[in-house]
């Protein structure tokens, strides 16, 4: 007998049917479904084969794992034969149900390992030097085309392109551009590492004449980014870009050719005179289309005007590893919304939605005619763009006219941060359809929905999710606009378990998580931004500690132990280096550039305006006690029981040290602020005796406020999880509905559709911010989506049984919401909480994937006359009643319904 289950969501790696991947033992997942109730997994059996016609016959000649008994169905380490480079996978797997009963085989999923050795490499880096055209000496460089004849005595049977940058490319085929990942191959630390991608370029290929293309450009190797310095305004890795490719190709007869970037393999030539005059990711693009070369990546192309040089070779020496994250592409197209007239043949348009992107344009001209496009989030009162929180980015777009009919144009390689564009040079008014805005991203799986009865939190949440869209490119910058563009670790670790949420994150955190390893000085200190560019100290308190939060919010949120495992000796020293310091185990210090409670609003510090009055060293020693313990936790599920007590016991130690320097009689910690507060409720510093009287100041430190909340990046997170875990479920509505300045709403009542970095960046009395620093695109304060997740749908993980596998349901309604749902796709499939609450009625529908359970607790306030599907708990066989108030369920979908109780006022 077959069971209800089926198999479905085959991933490699977080990752589907992956392309040229290096992990040496790939991790493969699955998600069961079925419609009957607490239905598991108790065994699976996978297969994987060297090709299709071996898997489709059941043969695993790579690995078959046999029955396996194993409830786990993430992250299973392959354990068959050694695998080599370009080798192909394919797999499948089969379960077995708690009744014991067989699935039928899942379909066919792969991978193809890339290219695991140096050895593997023939190629080598190619350019062409600016410095050898007089022509042009401009700091800004044209990108450079580059091709390769490529001629093929049989057709093709199979052909892989590998191919990376120092700077950022656009690989083609005779004409045809070679995949859809936009500013490839990402930002790392080109000092220590390079990643390249791997292309299935079969069908590009055919008997006889081919040609490679290549259009490179400067990119984060020597192009601007990060804070403009006078004495070093880009080129930080290198002044000229460079490319690596390796075609390999094989052929209907039997032959393997190959053709790389070097000169034993075929000869590259390269050119400066194309039409990208320029393309820098903070300047923008200069583009002149008379200098077009139609078909100059195709076999038809002659010579003609342009100057065909020879190629430069270039020293390697790096490290070369596969892309293990999603790349950056187009995600999503938006229309103008708005048109308004600024003066003759000059308009500003607006989009409707910050967004970061560029702008696609269709016009119709003369030759040479300019078409100028600028950037700016904000308008000015008199309606022109707001542009002086820029800074020295100048982001702007100039599109020189072919001459030939209708024109369709978008920039190669730059991006903006904006809502509106000022657009100069069309000759008339834009019409519809004319200009539209392309929206790029890190192309992550959005994986959670969230949704309630107040439409202004629903304007929040999508504002957050915008936020994380924006700002998740190759890697977690901290803003899209300025010059700045940098992977903060202090926003990062803040908001990753809100971005985990939100989207599938696993392979983007660590694809990271690689660079803020590389990043890690010599001393052991974890930097400020990785990769480590432009701020190059140590990093501060709450900034350096993502390097040990981030895979602890990896192994919580996806079960994937793997970032832990692999960075644990960076972990390490970073903890030795903490501890080096700091023998009385108060983080005193190495703290560096101590931000603080950066951006609070709690007071103004004469010693730094962008700080607080959280003193720095409870900020700092409350986070080292954090780190102490997830170590632990770590090292508990690595199996690593000595390094659990040694991190066990300097918890301990931090702990104490914390409360009695830090810990008054009266429950305040040192500063009385709302930061020092939270931080200690939410950190694990106190005893349960204590929580009371610190949660009563932490209410007075609001009500000082006036009822608003004063935190800064790193108090916000944990505010109103302080306050609901502490029986004050109604005070963190409050604060959450707040629409008076300073709150969540306040931006949102401006007309805001993304995260402002400060609460502040624009107030009905006083207008903007300094512009030296205020994004109106950040995702740090937006941390608070995690808690509309996790309380007020009440979705959460169990920290014993992490991944989702068993799933905390804890929905806690609140202030004047009437009704939420939440969505998450976890790795086991997707999880829905929705509840509403009418007439003292409180009803909440629930779905969990199969291979799951869950922990229900009914709110405060509706824990009588519960019923589900309409049947009291004692009827329903499908679930049990662990406590008064908590049911212990299966998989499946239920409609629990619950009384108000007579003490508890009716809502709805």
């Amino acid at each position: 007998m077959s069971t209800s289950l089926s198999l479905q969501h085959l991933r490699c790696e977080h990752l589907l049917d992956p392309l040229g991947i290096d992990a040496l033992t790939p991790r493969l997942s699955w998600q069961l479904h079925s419609e009957k109730r607490s239905q598991r997994q108790t065994a699976y059996q996978i297969l994987v084969a060297s090709d299709l016609e071996n898997l489709q016959a059941d043969q695993g000649d790579l690995w078959d794992s046999g029955r396996v008994q194993d409830r786990n169905s993430v992250l299973i380490p392959y354990a068959g034969r050694p695998l080599g480079s370009r080798q192909r996978c394919c797999w499948k797997v089969r379960v077995w149900d708690a009744e014991g009963e067989v699935s039928d085989w899942s379909n066919a999923a792969a991978w193809e390992m890339g290219l695991l050795h140096s050895e593997d490499w023939q190629a080598q880096w190619i350019g062409l030097d600016w410095k050898l055209d007089a022509v042009h000496p401009q700091v800004m460089m044209p990108a450079r085309l580059l091709r390769q004849r490529v001629l093929l005595p049989a057709e093709v049977v199979r052909a892989r392109l590998y191919v990376s940058a120092r700077g950022v490319y656009q690989a083609s085929l005779n004409g045809v551009r070679v995949g859809d990942e936009e500013l490839a191959p990402g930002w790392t630390d080109y000092d220590v590492r390079v990643q390249y991608q791997t292309h299935d370029v079969t069908a590009l290929l055919h008997r006889g004449e081919n040609v490679l293309g290549a259009l490179l450009g400067d990119g984060w190797y020597c192009g601007h980014v990060g804070f403009l310095q006078v004495n070093r305004p880009n080129r930080h890795y290198g002044s000229v870009p460079q490319l690596l490719a390796q075609l390999e190709v094989e052929l209907d007869n039997g032959e393997r050719l190959l053709f790389t970037t070097s000169g034993d393999h075929g000869v590259w030539e390269a050119t400066l005179d194309g039409p990208v005059r320029s393309s820098d990711m903070l300047m923008g693009e200069v583009y002149d289309a008379r200098q077009e070369l139609s078909g100059w990546d195709t076999p038809a192309w002659t010579v003609g005007e342009a100057r065909w040089r020879p190629v430069q070779t270039f020293r390697g020496g790096v490290r070369l590893v596969a892309d293990r994250a999603e790349p950056v592409r187009r995600v999503q197209t938006l229309p103008v919304q708005d048109v308004r007239p600024l003066g003759e043949d000059r308009y500003v348009l607006d989009f409707g939605q910050n967004l970061v992107g560029w702008v696609r344009l269709r016009v119709t001209g003369a030759a040479g005619q300019e078409v100028r496009l600028r950037f700016a989030e904000m308008l000015n009162p008199d309606g022109t763009l707001y542009t002086e929180n820029l800074r020295y980015a100048q982001a702007e777009d100039r599109y020189l006219l072919r001459g030939e009919g209708e024109e369709l144009w978008e920039p190669h390689f730059t991006f903006h941060g904006f809502r509106y564009a000022e657009v100069r040079g069309l000759g008339q008014a834009p019409t519809p359809g004319q200009l539209e805005a392309v929206v790029v991203a890190s192309d992550t799986p959005f994986t959670g929905t969230f949704e309630c009865s107040d439409e202004q939190i629903n304007r929040l949440y999508s504002n957050i999710v915008w936020g994380q869209r924006d700002n998740f490119l190759s890697i977690p910058t901290d803003c899209p606009q300025r010059d700045e563009r940098l992977g903060w670790l202090g926003d990062a670790q803040i908001f990753a378990r809100t971005a985990a949420y939100n989207a599938d994150v696993a392979a983007f955190f660590s694809k990271w998580m690689v660079d803020v390893a590389d990043a890690q000085s010599p001393a052991g200190g974890f930097p400020d931004v990785a990769p480590r560019l432009t701020d190059t100290a140590d990093g501060a308190p709450g900034w350096a500690d993502a390097g040990v939060i981030i895979p602890w919010t990896l192994y919580l949120h996806y079960g994937d132990l793997g970032p832990a495992r692999e960075h644990w000796d960076a972990m390490e020293r970073f903890m030795q280096y903490l501890e080096e310091a700091n023998p009385d185990h108060l983080w005193l210090n190495r703290r560096h550039h101590d931000f603080g409670d950066w951006l609070a609003q709690d007071g103004d510090d004469p010693e730094n305006a962008f700080g607080s009055r959280t003193p720095r060293e409870v900020l700092a020693t409350a986070y080292w006690a954090m780190d102490a313990e997830l170590m632990r936790r770590m090292a508990l599920a690595l199996g690593r029981l000595d390094d659990a007590a040694q991190y066990g016991q300097l918890h301990a130690s931090v702990r104490s040290a914390f409360r009695a320097a830090y810990l008054e009689e009266n429950g305040w910690i040192q500063g009385h602020t709302q930061t020092g507060q939270v931080l200690a409720l939410r950190f694990g510093l106190l005893e349960d005796s204590e929580r009371q009287a610190v949660t009563e100041r932490l209410l007075e430190a609001i009500a000082r406020k006036d009822g608003h909340l004063a935190t800064g990046f790193l108090g916000v997170r944990e505010l109103l999880p302080a306050l609901s875990e502490n029986g004050q479920v109604e005070a963190a509505y409050s604060l959450l509905q707040r629409e008076s300045f300073p709150s969540w709403l306040y931006s949102v009542r401006q007309g805001a559709t993304t995260i402002w970095e400060r609460w502040d960046g624009w107030t009905e009395a006083a207008g903007f911010q300094n512009a030296g620093m205020n994004s109106f695109n950040h995702y740090s304060l937006g941390s608070v989506g995690e808690w509309l997740f996790k309380t007020v749908a009440g979705i959460d993980t169990a920290t014993d049984d992490v991944g989702f596998a068993t799933v905390l349901l804890r929905p806690q309604p609140g202030g004047t919401i009437t009704a939420a749902q939440g969505r998450v796709l976890t790795p086991h499939g997707e999880v829905t909480s929705a509840w509403s609450v009418q007439k003292g009625i409180f009803q909440l529908e629930v779905n969990l994937p199969a291979n799951t359970s869950a922990r229900l607790t009914f709110p405060d306030g509706f824990q009588t006359g519960i019923l589900e599907g309409g049947q009291p708990l004692s009827q329903v066989e499908s679930f049990t009643v662990s406590s008064e108030f908590e049911i212990r369920l299966g998989s499946g979908r239920y409609l629990f319904t619950a009384r108000e109780s007579l003490a508890a006022g009716v809502k709805g």
